[in-house]
């Protein structure tokens, strides 16, 4: 195991991602990559600027002779998911990513490796320092809080940018052009409730699902994993009626856009039924590990004594949060009729929290069809409205319409086939790019996303291919050179 990227090629991005590694920068705590990428575009004498949100800006002149190309914006995100492992001891605000190579791929030892976006982001990093390189104008757009809320996106204003061509080099196939992507919104339910003393003859158990792949939640949806709060309320549901479990706390998920991977209850059951909890709890665990034989081989449901804790739930709460959270949908919502293989609708319960007095559930709701998603969240809504809750749909985002006419995509296909013997494939993807926001800011832009194979993203077992990074680069640099002219 090496973890030691300088020898990799190419070397100036693979220095820069090195670089970012070093540098925390989860989601919503960014402040220390935006200082580092100021720093880097003013030791490099560009014009560089920092909007009002933390965007960073940095300009490059054309070669010259070559002012006649349309400018083009190399678009990435500064943010990062931060997801450890359970055995892992980490602080994302201040450890640096402990990125290793193993064989053909980059990864990171128990966390998120952060290449996405960092290799993007490396990239036009390195195309910024490039002294021999050929290019039209160019910017550079570093945004911030992707993975959380696009608030960079959100947030860039008109008249700050000259482009006229977006890339985006945020996905996460090689040899793949898209075009489109997934709008999205939040759908945040809340219910208040009575807490109670625990019953004299209660025992405490501490439950854990573990074990699970998770993954981004938009990419992995169509891969079925398990969602690790969907298995701990199936759980909950049979064990309260069969065993008077009642709930104090639960703690499920961490990030809106990444399926769940684990999920924690502190529970009471009647002393009487302990022995007949647990043994259940075993035979739940051979059920969910065969129905998942496939998708999570490695999942765990269990169950160990615990101190008793102060209060629980009321009971007549508990059932209707149970019921509600059974019946709230997730996953794959619906398949696109236009585009074979591709999720059209689909909704991730991401999170879920139960501790003083208050539930709490949040969903991530996409979609392609911007309809779709607002009569999803009016679904979500009817759920919890029936269990008294109240729901929040907020944070929408509009997706990305598929423009095939496109100058920037026919160019970039032969330059593609050119290099590499074969045309690349042309797609949308079920994810969240900026790519929708910000062409309503600058409705002018032709845009495309490319960028290397990733795998796993949103999960510690995240890996980039280190020769598809090769051809990403070989593909951006031959693409500025060719880039249509004003």
């Amino acid at each position: 195991m090496s973890t030691d990227l300088s020898g990799l090629k190419p070397e100036a991005l693979w220095k820069n991602f090195e670089e970012l590694t070093k540098i925390p920068r989860p989601s919503r705590k960014e402040e220390k990559v935006i200082q580092y990428m100021k720093e880097f575009g003013e030791k490099l004498g560009l014009k560089t600027i920092v909007d009002g949100c933390g965007n960073v800006i940095i300009k490059k002149p054309a070669t010259p002779g070559m002012e006649n190309l349309k400018g083009v914006i190399m678009q990435g995100h500064l943010d990062m998911v931060p997801q450890a492992n359970s055995d892992r001891n980490f602080n994302f605000e201040t450890d640096p990513i402990e990125a290793y190579v193993d064989g053909e791929w980059v990864t990171a030892n128990g966390t998120t490796l952060g290449a996405d976006n960092g290799i993007g982001v490396a990239a036009a990093m390195a195309v910024l320092q490039a002294k021999d390189m050929v290019h039209g104008p160019l910017e550079a757009l570093f945004t911030i809080d992707e993975e959380t809320g696009m608030t960079g996106a959100f947030e860039l204003k008109p008249g700050v940018l000259d482009g006229d061509i977006l890339l985006n080099m945020d996905s996460e196939d090689e040899g793949e052009l898209y075009i489109g992507c997934a709008g999205g919104t939040n759908a945040n339910s809340k219910l208040n409730y009575a807490e109670k003393p625990v019953p004299a003859d209660a025992v405490a158990c501490k439950i854990k699902i573990s074990g699970l792949k998770g993954g981004h939640s938009g990419i992995d949806i169509p891969l079925y994993r398990g969602n690790a709060n969907k298995i701990l309320f199936r759980l909950l549901k049979k064990a309260a009626k069969d065993h008077g479990l009642l709930i104090s706390e639960i703690e499920g998920g961490s990030l809106r856009n990444a399926i769940p991977r684990e999920a924690f209850a502190l529970v009471t059951v009647n002393k009487a039924s302990e022995t007949a909890f647990l043994a259940d709890v075993k035979e739940f665990e051979k059920t969910v590990k065969s129905e998942y034989s496939t998708s999570d081989p490695d999942l765990s449901v269990k169950a160990e004594s615990a101190a008793l804790p102060g209060n629980v739930m009321d009971s007549n709460a508990q059932q209707v949060f149970i019921n509600a959270i059974y019946a709230c949908p997730n996953g794959v919502v619906r398949m696109s009729s236009d585009i074979d293989g591709l999720v059209e609708t689909s909704t991730n319960l991401a999170i879920v929290k139960v501790k003083n007095g208050v539930a709490e559930s949040l969903s991530l709701l996409r979609s392609s069809v911007d309809s779709a998603t607002k009569d999803l969240g009016e679904t979500v809504c009817s759920v919890f409205d029936l269990a008294g809750a109240t729901t929040v749909l907020e944070g929408d985002y509009p997706g990305w319409k598929p423009n095939p006419d496109s100058a920037i995509l026919k160019e970039m296909k032969e330059i593609y086939y050119q290099k590499f013997g074969k045309i690349p494939e042309i797609k949308a993807i079920h994810a969240g790019l900026e790519c929708g926001l910000l062409g309503g800011v600058y409705p002018n832009w032709d845009m495309i996303s490319f960028g290397p194979t990733i795998r796993y993203p949103h999960s510690p077992d995240e890996k980039v291919n280190i020769a598809s990074v090769q051809k990403f680069w070989d593909f951006l640099v031959e693409t500025l050179k060719q880039v249509p002219v004003k």
